[in-house]
């Protein structure tokens, strides 16, 4: 220490410090998290249409609606099995069977995460 002076920074300088980077996090930190939500609910929302675009054109194709997720995949008609984001699985899916006359086993899918989405809306009933 020459001439008085101490190099370093005080206790008070550095709690000034943290508080404030404190509080730049805590107003920061809920909106990544919002955002990376929302960014789920779309993800799902794109994967429910790619799908049930998917199914529209095998029956097209087929005269039929396939017994299962894979037979899309095994035919071309999707790369492979959707993911879902909310569940964070692709082999949770809740099936629905198409109404008699038509044939097959998958006439739609929809999400088996609960929950709700930021609108309001059940993620089951998308």
């Amino acid at each position: 220490m020459r001439n008085g002076k101490r190099r370093g920074f005080t206790l008070v300088e550095l709690l000034v410090v943290l508080s404030i980077l404190a509080l730049l996090l805590s107003l920061a930190v809920p909106r990544y998290f919002s955002g990376v939500q929302r960014a789920k609910e779309q993800a799902l929302k794109q994967q429910l249409a790619t799908t049930r675009k998917a199914l529209d054109e095998y029956y097209a194709d087929q005269g039929q609606y396939p017994d299962t997720l894979q037979e899309l995949v095994d035919k071309h008609y999707l790369d492979k099995l959707p993911w879902d984001p909310i569940a964070e699985r692709n082999d949770v899916w809740v099936i629905t069977p198409p109404e008699l006359p038509l044939v097959g086993a998958v006439y739609s899918v929809h999400s088996s995460a609960t929950g709700q989405a930021a609108d309001g809306s059940a993620y089951t009933d998308w």
